[in-house]
């Protein structure tokens, strides 16, 4: 009803309303007596209306609030944990534009909801609890989240000392701890795209734009960009030639150095059905198994969970370290490559040898993405690609599950080619729509 494939998620004011966060605040408050409820969000403007809605209605069912401020995605995980709260609240679009705001929950452990515990949830929105005068939550500003939360980052690696990195927080969350951070553990850093206006979290910057990084980590001679997303749970890198380096690739990496030393526990990783062919052969050359998930970070940890992997990760950049964390957490990502990068000896491109296919990615804004996606028309043009392709590629419709789009993805030794089919398809699906 509500949730879709990373909470709630819709523009401000028009699809997700106070109303219904109060109402969402207030579901989770009747879930434990005494309920604990950790919230925290990124730099949007109407992230502070949000969450003061949330945080009422924890408050009205009986439920105490632990407000972290403007907090990471995987901080928040981390926090909910650390302070012993019931739940954890996002309030955060990710990598959306300025006017969309989400709501995602952490249970206590810092794990996001999964699809049964979140239904039950949606249930509960529409009754409403209330307690007594006497019995209302209390509100607790928490000041000392950030601190904590860069201290625990700051212990997961040995040091940096000597890298030089260039990051951008995308006028978003991270914004708040990731300079700290990079100094605590000795790089040489330099930080852009730190604005908290609340109308510019991912415009043109960040994980989205990551090759807007090329030119200035090239000719600044840093040793690697790092670009996040709003809430920085996704990470996207740039290698010393400039060259962006995605979320599969960075995957190879972790699985790489994993395997190196020991601690593939299982011999796989997990990815999704989105994830390069040519990155699985070259994980494949080192004895190294890619499992794939459904599409959304939570599916992936789902798939690790089940199989034991230690490591996962998204194209998009979300990359959770299993033995680490309970999320996607760019900023931890992060500074792990910068260790692979220092201890190796070795640049990011060496790093990186796999070869990826071409892939050619269009998103096309669709009314009704259900009734196009599974219409019988663009199932007879899919099997047409398919049989172009001859068995050399793969094709992957499927529709957002945070914004009214249907997302295209032509893969295949050819970039050209890729480009053409993914362009007729793009035509079928526009003339539907």
């Amino acid at each position: 009803m509500y949730f879709g494939t990373d909470g709630i998620r819709g523009v401000a004011n028009v699809e997700l309303t106070c109303s219904l966060a109060l109402s969402a605040g207030n579901a989770l408050a009747s879930l434990k007596k005494n309920c604990r409820v950790l919230i925290g969000m990124d730099t949007r403007v109407s992230g502070d209306m949000l969450l003061h809605a949330v945080a009422t209605g924890v408050m009205q069912g009986g439920g105490d609030v632990l407000d972290v401020g403007v907090m990471p995605t995987a901080g928040i995980a981390y926090l909910t944990r650390y302070y012993k709260a019931d739940y954890g609240v996002v309030i955060s679009a990710s990598h959306n534009p300025a006017e969309y705001n989400g709501i995602k929950v952490f249970d206590s452990e810092g794990y996001k909801l999964g699809d049964k515990r979140e239904r039950d949830l949606e249930q509960r929105m529409a009754q409403p609890h209330v307690a007594k005068s006497i019995a209302t939550g209390k509100y607790i500003f928490m000041h000392d989240a950030a601190a904590d939360y860069v201290r625990f980052l700051a212990t997961q690696i040995e040091g940096l000392k000597g890298l030089r990195v260039l990051v951008d927080c995308s006028n978003g969350a991270a914004g708040r701890v990731a300079k700290s951070v990079f100094e605590q553990v000795g790089a040489s850093v330099v930080v852009i795209n730190t604005s908290n206006a609340g109308i510019d979290i991912n415009e043109n910057v960040g994980a989205l734009y990551a090759s807007n990084l090329s030119d200035k980590v090239r000719d600044g001679g840093f040793d690697v960009g790092f670009a996040y997303d709003g809430d920085a749970d996704r990470l996207i890198a740039v290698d010393e030639n400039g060259n962006v380096v995605d979320g599969d690739h960075l995957l190879y990496v972790l699985a790489c150095d994993a395997k190196k030393k020991g601690t593939l526990d299982t011999g796989s990783v997990v990815g999704t059905h989105h994830t390069n062919m040519g990155v699985q052969e070259a994980l494949e050359k080192h004895g190294i198994k890619l499992v794939r998930a459904d599409i959304g970070d939570k599916y992936v940890l789902e798939q690790m969970l089940k199989d034991g992997s230690p490591l996962g990760a998204e194209q998009s950049g979300h990359i959770i370290l299993g033995k680490r964390t309970t999320t996607g957490d760019g900023i931890l990502a992060s500074l792990v490559i910068a260790q692979i990068i220092a201890d190796s000896g070795k640049t990011l491109s060496q790093l990186d040898d796999a070869e990826g296919y071409a892939q050619a990615n269009i998103n096309v804004p669709v009314s009704d993405k259900l009734r196009i996606i599974n219409s019988e028309a663009v199932a007879a043009e899919v099997g047409k690609v398919y049989e172009q392709l001859k068995g050399q590629g793969r094709v992957l419709l499927r529709a957002s599950g945070t914004e009214p789009k249907i997302r295209i993805m032509v893969e295949c030794k050819s970039a050209g080619k890729a480009k053409t089919l993914a362009k007729h398809l793009e035509s079928v699906l526009k003339s539907l729509r």
